[in-house]
């Protein structure tokens, strides 16, 4: 039974950071599509960042984001990681990590993965 189970979520001030760690147990994802999503309520699921398919699997990362945030893996581990910093109240949602057992062109859309984690509450204060 495959289980993602993200943790590192918390409450926050303005310019912090926080990682964010997805555990993948039940196979090996450590060459495979693996992204971050996030939601807030009353708005659709956004990407956040994802890893390519590969050995050297090459990052995707939504504008909003991009220079703040890092998205990273460790095979040996199977986890994925999502490195938050200069936070702002607008990236508060829930965090939510996704996998893929096969390549994935288009890595920004939810529906090309697989297996999906519970969640964790990212809370950003002014």
């Amino acid at each position: 039974q495959v289980q993602l189970v993200e943790s590192g979520g918390g409450l926050v001030q303005a310019g912090g950071s926080l990682r964010l760690s997805c555990v993948a147990s039940g196979r090996s994802f450590s060459n495979s599509p693996m992204a971050w999503f996030r939601q807030t309520p009353g708005r659709e699921r956004e990407f956040v960042a994802g890893l390519r398919w590969g050995i050297v699997g090459s990052a995707d990362y939504a504008a909003s984001v991009k220079g703040r945030f890092t998205i990273s893996r460790d095979k040996v581990k199977n986890t994925v990681y999502l490195q938050m910093n200069n936070l702002q109240p607008q990236d508060t949602a829930v965090y939510s990590c996704a996998a893929s057992l096969e390549y994935i062109d288009s890595p920004t859309s939810q529906d090309k993965y697989d297996y999906w984690g519970q969640g964790t509450q990212v809370t950003v204060s002014s």
